[in-house]
């Protein structure tokens, strides 16, 4: 199951909504919730006394899918090293691995007379490196069982499609996500913690909810009870649609706490239907490292926070270099669409084709401009580098300067030389100054900012030494700004990170 804190696998149902008819005078300015403006509080029509039709028409069409796996798991022999170890198990330590069967379960729905069914990628997926799932099943409602073909998986939207054989089943459509509003009724049916048929309801909690910034994370969040094996089940709306596929909770316990996530049938959809055509998923790709633009940035900066990403790593020879793109730019504009918190850099691009040519809007030095941009390929996820710093305890002992500017930030610094350039592992054509030591108290080291960093620019501004660094704070100071941009690396990965001004 997936989780975000805790996100485990989920499902989501619906909600009420209340009719307004109030229409205040013109130019009045009244409560949104004004004793009388509410004209009724009874459901809109159309609005079900109960649910049990439209359950009894979709709950032929929900699945529960179950594997099973083969892991290899280590075994130790205990008597290692003296005379019996050759009676238990492997020699030295007895590393010898055995197999042992496991079992994992889900929910999915048909979508066509033939067998073609929907779930979650991670419901039918191994669920540890050393495991190989080795048959799947899917079980109808009406306890028919059938070995599934795996048609085609995405990990990247964490959808899959698998095959039975049959030609009569019962099967629903995907409706039209992007007419749902918060406040709607959504029913969901799917196998909790193996209990199938499972029915529950509640309303949409919010639209385009993003979790973790990644290349398909925004979901349909609902309120309604959503626990482990719901995973892969439909969404419904009160017409029957299949507007999500539930996918996640989020829950610092596992259990449902009302805040279950449903992948929407816009983004599911074309994705299903490309892997029951046996086609590669292919997604575009700038070949960028990114940053939000929060709140600490933004003052940093002099931006308003939660509009743009700002660009911290430029790939060599992908789509961004190429376009000249670089680093420390603020990209606010994909192809027409605002760069936002629930429209990230990440999901526009990723959804763009890969050689279509589109406009990219950015600021650069305060100053707004446009390229225009090939879109290249995404490559696949595995092959995608990570932040990932290394110790950094070869650096040689320096001692820190005593100019008040950079002990304002809480760092102590010295030039980059070659020699202490190879003992911490960066590239000996990297310019700026390396951290000797932070002072424990300060931002600097809240924000993870240690002795072996190298600082290459303050405020997008390149720094040699302590007065260029002294210099950036100044002005910084003088503009009114309470922070500073640092463009930080470390083992040859960087970041930016906005750092306070201390007294």
């Amino acid at each position: 199951m997936r989780y975000a804190y805790a996100l485990t696998s989920a499902l989501l149902l619906g909600g009420t909504a209340a009719a307004f008819s109030f229409q205040p005078p013109a130019g009045a300015q009244t409560a949104q919730n004004e004793p009388g403006a509410i004209a009724s509080t009874a459901p809109r029509a159309g609005a079900p006394m109960s649910f049990a039709d439209l359950v009894a028409r979709l709950q032929p069409a929900v699945v529960n899918i179950s594997t099973t796996q083969r892991v290899t798991v280590q075994q130790s022999n205990p008597f290692a090293g003296t005379p019996f170890e050759q009676f238990f198990g492997s020699p030295r330590g007895g590393a010898g691995p055995r197999t042992q069967e496991a079992q994992s379960l889900g929910s999915g729905f048909l979508i066509s007379a033939d067998g073609y069914v929907v779930t979650n990628n991670h419901v039918v997926s191994a669920g540890t490196a050393s495991a190989v799932v080795e048959t799947i099943t899917v079980t109808l409602s009406d306890r028919r069982e059938f070995k599934a073909r795996l048609v085609g998986r995405d990990a990247a939207s964490d959808l899959a499609v698998l095959k039975i054989e049959g030609a009569t089943f019962p099967f629903v459509r995907f409706g039209d996500s992007r007419q749902a509003r918060v406040g709607d009724w959504v029913v969901a049916i799917g196998n909790p913690f193996g209990l199938s048929g499972s029915v529950t309801a509640g309303i949409v909690s919010a639209i385009n909810r993003v979790t973790g910034g990644g290349t398909y994370d925004r979901f349909i969040q609902t309120d309604a009870a959503i626990n482990r094996g719901n995973s892969g089940g439909p969404m419904f709306d009160l017409q029957g649609n299949v507007i999500g596929i539930n996918s996640q909770i989020l829950s610092p316990t596992g259990g449902n706490i009302g805040i279950g996530l449903a992948i929407p049938a816009e983004q599911a959809k074309p994705i299903v239907d490309k892997l029951m055509r046996g086609q590669a998923i292919e997604r575009g790709y700038l070949g960028v490292g990114i940053q939000p633009i929060d709140e600490n940035i933004g003052a940093a900066l002099g931006l308003p926070k939660d509009r743009g990403e700002l660009i911290s790593r430029i790939e060599p020879g992908e789509a961004a270099a190429k376009a000249g793109i670089r680093q420390g730019d603020v990209v606010v504009a994909v192809n027409g669409k605002e760069v936002t918190p629930e429209q990230t850099l990440s999901y526009l691009v990723a959804n763009t084709a890969p050689g279509t040519r589109i406009p990219v809007e950015l600021l650069r030095d305060g100053k707004r401009q446009t390229v225009t941009v090939t879109v290249g390929k995404r490559p696949p996820e595995e092959q995608l580098a990570q932040f990932n710093p290394e110790d950094d305890s070869g650096m040689p002992q320096a001692e820190a300067p005593q100019d008040t500017s950079s002990a304002s930030l809480g760092i102590g610094v010295t030039p980059l030389t070659p020699s202490i350039a190879r003992s911490i592992g960066v590239d000996p054509a990297v310019k700026g100054v390396v951290v000797t030591g932070t002072d424990p108290s300060s931002d600097a080291a809240g924000k993870g900012i240690r002795r072996g960093d190298v600082i290459v620019s303050v405020n997008r501004t390149p720094v040699a030494n302590a007065a260029d660094v002294a210099r950036q704070v100044t002005q910084a100071k003088a503009a009114g700004r309470d922070q500073v941009l640092l463009f930080v690396q470390r083992r040859g990965q960087g970041i930016y990170m906005p750092v306070r001004i201390g007294g």
